[in-house]
């Protein structure tokens, strides 16, 4: 049984179903149909108009607003999940409170960033 055991562990099975992935990628490839070469293939396209392209330069302000906002909620919810039953747990409402005026100001200091 020992043998099994170490079979089953995850490093074992994960290389083992990689080299099952890596067997299966040419088989994929050959049952796959040939492409061909189309004029505006990799044109824009939209509802049958011809979008002409150009350069978008993205910005990651608003990324990192979001990205600080769903970490704020996700600790908060951590932690007031994990407040033990008590007389301690009325400090939960507190740091609610806290964490309702981070997101405040976080909201408030994304709205003057522009």
């Amino acid at each position: 049984m020992k043998g099994l055991e170490i079979l089953l562990s995850p490093p074992v099975a994960f290389i083992f179903l990689l080299v099952i992935a890596f067997l299966l990628y040419p088989i994929g490839r050959a049952m796959a149909p040939k492409l061909k070469k189309t004029p505006g293939k990799l044109s824009t396209y939209a509802c049958g108009e011809d979008i002409p392209g150009e350069k978008v330069q993205f910005g990651f302000r608003l990324f990192y607003t979001f990205a600080l906002f769903f970490t704020i909620m996700h600790v908060a919810a951590l932690v007031i999940a994990t407040i033990p039953v008590g007389k301690i747990a009325y400090l939960g409402i507190i740091y609610l409170i806290m964490i309702f005026l981070a997101i405040a100001a976080l909201i408030m200091r994304s709205g003057n960033a522009d």
